[in-house]
């Protein structure tokens, strides 16, 4: 089961092509690094951690 790349931070709207550093809970939900910061590394929608999104090889 491979991850949903998300293009677009769902916070500020920034893009994020799949190999820009990103932040992701388990949901997928998605956010780029600064709002992910801002956010306390915690996800708005479900409460869940939000990480470091891998990168694809």
């Amino acid at each position: 089961m491979a991850l949903e790349m998300r293009e677009r931070c769902e916070r500020c709207e920034s893009a994020l092509p799949p190999d820009a550093p990103a932040r992701i809970c388990s949901y997928e939900c998605t956010f780029c690094v600064s709002c992910g910061d801002a956010l306390l590394d915690t996800c708005p929608n479900c409460g869940g951690e939000l990480v470091v999104r891998p990168r694809r090889a």
